[in-house]
């Protein structure tokens, strides 16, 4: 598994990740702190799994900010053999899991993971 860091921010840590794998799954365990279940989109295409997640600034004028606003995304290349229906994610108190498995079928279109 190989990974890539697309965010404007990463000296802030925008999306730690930590990756554990046993023989027969990858588990990603995300920081997504602040940001809302639906403001998370992951979608696997040409074997590449992509973390997106979105967060819009509050409204009003802004005085003092140290709070992220914006995009930021990861990568994981997890391989062609990868369905969409292989990969479960779940979403609890700031952290997005996904379970990837080491081996399964081959990947026929690219499609967005449902989180639960």
């Amino acid at each position: 598994m190989n990974y890539t860091n697309n965010d404007l921010f990463s000296n802030q840590g925008i999306l730690k990740t930590d990756i554990y794998q046993t023989n027969e799954y990858y588990t990603l365990k995300i920081e997504v702190a602040g940001f809302k279940k639906e403001d998370i989109q992951i979608l696997l295409k040409d074997g590449n799994l992509t973390i997106q997640a979105t967060k819009k600034p509050s409204e009003g004028k802004v005085i003092h900010q140290e709070r992220f606003t914006g995009k930021c995304s990861r990568s994981f290349q997890i391989g062609n053999n990868i369905t969409p229906q292989d990969i479960k994610a779940s979403f609890d108190n700031g952290e997005l899991i996904i379970t990837v498995p080491t081996q399964a079928k081959k990947q026929k279109e690219s499609t967005f993971i449902q989180i639960f």
